[in-house]
């Protein structure tokens, strides 16, 4: 979630550029009897004005399966000789919100086990968050039906899941859980919940995370969006991208979606935690406790869909997280991917190095990449023609 921000802060200064250039070159000269308008009232931190706007409901996901329909191969990397930390962002049609796929059925298997094992230290909602979450929990119940007509079902009372059986009721009171703990049973997404204060800062205050891989919920509830970002050791946060990414928050309307992908490198097969980097209970996780430079078979490639929107009534701004795990070997089969993988790698600064963990295994990995893209080369691939195969972020 965290690494969200880095596109974010691009984003809202090229907005802030574009409608400055528009507002510009349509404002009459006072030759021509310019109408000075009133300012529009600036809105008061941690007050918001409940909008009428509506998700629209989407066209059912073309010939979807729970079976067939394989995970979007989302490769968000580029080519070096630069890191670009500002790159990636996109805005998004509200109909492709929440990706569903076959691994569905492990996603769900996992945070079944989850819920089970680490039970609230994986959802909660604070009192503040309480109304965003039901109408996170009410947006999902139309939604899910409409996009995947195959495996959900609306109901009087709330929304039925086709293939496992379960049954949700959403209008009585109370009801039978945590809504955010509801949310995360019927998608693959993990989910957060960011609440504008009177101080202007944005907090995590309602959140379902079963499948983070390095971060735990229960230790970061309640943080400010900078002291996640700073606590986390995000790079050239307060350097760069701090007052964008407020600014950014600050502007975002219901009507706007955005997403952007990330990509990590874990070296154990966990998708839920990353045992390697220690127990999830230990107090300090960290690379200095994976073993190094574990054989190639041991790499996983994780990279996140995260979208971001404003839920109209309540005015939280909502995260979904959706994780993409797949074993390095596998990726690396596909046509162009090594090479660019591996110039994107060797393109981290020493800061992103540390933040990725590069140290614990970018020598196996490094070596099994230029040796995959040597034998992609021999076989006679073209790289001039990736342009026309390949678009960022596949």
């Amino acid at each position: 979630m965290a690494v969200l921000t880095i596109s974010l802060a691009a984003y809202s200064i090229q907005h802030r550029r574009q409608q400055r250039q528009s507002q510009h070159a349509r404002s009459p000269s006072p030759e021509k009897g310019a109408v000075i308008r009133p300012k529009k009232e600036v809105r008061p931190f941690g007050v918001w004005t409940p909008s009428d706007f509506k998700m629209p409901t989407p066209e059912p996901y073309p010939n979807w399966s729970l079976t067939d329909t394989k995970p979007l191969p989302y490769r968000p990397f580029r080519y070096g000789p630069k890191y670009h930390q500002t790159m990636g962002l996109r805005t998004v049609k509200h109909e492709d919100w929440i990706e569903l796929d076959s691994h569905y059925p492990r996603f769900h298997a996992d945070k079944a086990r989850r819920i089970l094992e680490r039970g609230t230290k994986c959802y909660r909602t604070g009192p503040e968050a309480y109304p965003a979450a039901v109408e996170l929990l009410e947006d999902l119940t139309n939604y899910l039906p409409a996009r995947y007509p195959s495996l959900f079902r609306r109901t009087e009372v709330g929304i039925d899941n086709l293939w496992s059986g379960e049954s949700f009721n959403i209008v009585e009171r109370p009801l039978a859980e945590d809504p955010m703990l509801t949310c995360a049973r019927l998608i693959q997404d993990d989910l957060a919940i960011m609440i504008e204060k009177p101080d202007g800062q944005y907090y995590l205050l309602a959140g379902a995370v079963f499948l983070p891989g390095f971060w735990r919920l229960d230790e970061k509830f309640g943080m400010s969006m900078s002291e996640l970002h700073t606590s986390g050791d995000v790079p050239q946060f307060r350097e760069k991208l701090e007052k964008g990414m407020m600014n950014f928050f600050r502007r975002v309307k219901p009507e706007e979606m955005v997403a952007r992908n990330n990509y990590f490198f874990q070296v154990d097969d966990d998708l839920a935690w990353s045992w390697s980097l220690g127990s999830e209970d230990d107090a300090h996780p960290a690379w200095s406790k994976s073993e190094k430079n574990k054989a190639i078979e041991h790499h996983h490639f994780r990279s996140e869909r995260q979208t971001l929107r404003r839920l109209p009534k309540s005015g939280g701004v909502v995260f979904t997280i959706r994780t993409y795990f797949h074993p390095v070997t596998e990726i690396a089969e596909e046509d162009y991917v090594p090479g660019r993988l591996a110039s994107a790698i060797r393109s981290w600064g020493d800061d992103v190095s540390r933040y990725k963990g590069k140290e614990t295994y970018g020598e196996i990995l490094l070596e099994f990449l230029d040796n995959k893209h040597q034998e992609q080369i021999d076989r006679g691939l073209d790289l001039s023609k990736e342009d026309e195969v390949r678009a960022y972020p596949y």
